[in-house]
């Protein structure tokens, strides 16, 4: 049965943004933001901030929840790539960048190098926090990507174990949280995000919370799912903004040194307001 999409889900349409969409068609960069469909993407592009994108737009896994592309071949890295991104953040004037990429399963470092070189040519301009695969579980990889300085690595594990079979194609929760533990043992601020109203329970969202807590992530967000079109995985429910703050709080009290949960949240919506936070939480 399809769920009635409640108000507090339902947000004004920004009415500026089409400056930052010229300027990364301009240079040919993509944005997760628009990929993912992303319901805060008029309000970030009128704010003048975007989650970029690097890798292309294609994805070779295959994961329900997501509405990024993955049908066909994804192109080889852009070597030129970097040198884009970074004059698209020195375009906008940004202090503080989110990079992330799809899963490119189909790259023997899952695209981990071009990860590296886009840091390095925007880390003297701008503080960068990376949204990262998970590698395929290759530590290496992820070295690769730390020993370039990023101020956060963060790697979404999306919803609870048990759901993972039907909604992570390819991905493994333990891999996940792997990856975090390792991140965080190379000494950097790790963050992890995942969504609510896809049947999980509430015990559930508690072990998940600690399971977080004890690889030492820094940071956690909280979202609603919502059904991106054509999806078979429908929405369970729609848990009210109240549900989001009492999660928050439990999260806050698991030992999370920043805390951001509402219904419209997602992993890089104002990053740089929720590091910069990094104690207590907040509801956006």
């Amino acid at each position: 049965m399809t769920q009635k999409i409640p108000s507090w889900i339902k947000k004004p349409l920004a009415r500026e943004g089409s400056g930052i969409k010229n300027l990364l068609k301009e240079h040919n960069l993509h944005t997760i933001c628009e990929e993912a469909r992303c319901p805060n993407m008029g309000e970030c592009f009128a704010r003048g901030t975007a989650t970029l994108l690097i890798l292309g737009d294609i994805c070779t896994r295959n994961c329900w929840f997501c509405a990024v592309k993955k049908d066909g071949v994804p192109f080889p890295p852009d070597q030129n790539e970097p040198e884009r991104v970074r004059e698209v953040v020195k375009q906008l004037g940004l202090h503080y960048v989110v990079i992330t990429s799809p899963s490119r399963d189909d790259l023997s470092c899952g695209g981990a190098s071009h990860f590296a070189d886009t840091i390095k040519f925007v880390r003297d301009i701008a503080d960068v926090e990376v949204l990262v695969p998970d590698f395929d579980g290759n530590k290496d990889a992820l070295k690769m990507v730390i020993r370039e300085g990023p101020l956060v690595v963060g790697h979404n594990v999306e919803t609870i174990c048990r759901l993972y079979p039907v909604i992570r194609h390819k991905a493994d929760y333990k891999r996940s949280l792997k990856l975090l533990e390792q991140a965080k043992e190379m000494g950097v601020t790790t963050k992890s995000g995942f969504m609510l109203g896809l049947g999980e329970r509430r015990g559930e969202v508690v072990e998940l919370l600690k399971d977080l807590r004890n690889v030492g992530v820094d940071i956690v967000t909280i979202g609603q799912y919502l059904r991106p079109p054509n999806s078979r995985l429908m929405v369970e429910r729609y848990l009210p903004p109240e549900e989001f703050d009492e999660i928050g709080e439990i999260a806050k009290e698991v030992g999370f040194k920043g805390v951001v949960s509402a219904p419209l949240v997602r992993s890089s919506y104002r990053a740089g307001e929720s590091f910069a936070l990094e104690v207590g939480s907040t509801t956006i």
